[in-house]
């Protein structure tokens, strides 16, 4: 793992966290390396909310297929048995509360699992699905790098960007640790080879509570 990139191994751990038999929504960015790193013989539908359930790895280039792509307009590839749905069931899927699990990017993420993803300060974008899968998915885990390009934390007191859902997300992980949004706050349950406790807090704005059985990410 050693010559791996830090996205590569926050997707290698987030995928950890998918269980055989799982639907799970991939947001954009480092959720959509997640299918290229699951253990050999899982079985594991990935949705996207434009339609489509069962998606597989990236093509390889030169064998893209214009029509197969995600909601990030991403050129994606389909498993045997895939499904593709109109935007009403796509929908209908995610509200009625049929996904296991949504693996999601994020600009910051406050201390109670605030959760903020889709707009940045002088870039207007539309919300999409993400208010939708935060309200209707059972379980929300981000994963980002742990703090912006210039090294300000995205792990708040409070997020200063626009929510996409209020105590949504409940595990993070980044290239520094994992850390789990109980009721009394911010559990940092892994942190990285390398990497101190009082590092993490530093990269942190919001105050940590080391569990007991804190251990290394693997």
């Amino acid at each position: 793992m050693s010559g791996e990139s830090s996205k590569t191994r926050i997707a290698r751990r987030a995928a950890r966290e998918v269980r055989d038999g799982y639907y799970v929504n991939l947001g954009i960015g480092i959720p959509t390396m997640i299918p290229a790193v699951l253990p050999e013989g899982m079985t594991v539908l990935f949705h996207s909310e434009n339609g489509i359930l069962g998606m597989g790895p990236p093509p390889s280039p030169g064998e893209e297929d214009a029509d197969l792509v995600d909601a990030g307009k991403r050129a994606i590839t389909a498993v045997p048995g895939a499904s593709y749905l109109c935007s009403d069931d796509s929908f209908a899927l995610v509200r009625g509360g049929h996904l296991d699990l949504a693996i999601l990017g994020a600009f910051q993420v406050s201390e109670r699992g605030d959760l903020a993803n889709w707009s940045l300060p002088g870039r207007l974008t539309g919300i999409g699905g993400a208010m939708d899968l935060v309200a209707g998915t059972r379980r929300i885990v981000v994963t980002m790098e742990h703090t912006t390009r210039d090294g300000q934390p995205k792990i708040l007191r409070e997020c200063t960007y626009p929510l996409t859902g209020r105590r949504v997300v409940n595990l993070i992980i980044t290239e520094l640790a994992t850390i789990e949004i109980t009721e009394r706050g911010l559990l940092l349950k892994e942190i990285a080879p390398g990497v101190s406790v009082d590092e993490v807090q530093r990269a942190t704005e919001a105050p940590l509570t080391v569990d007991r059985w804190l251990t290394l990410m693997e």
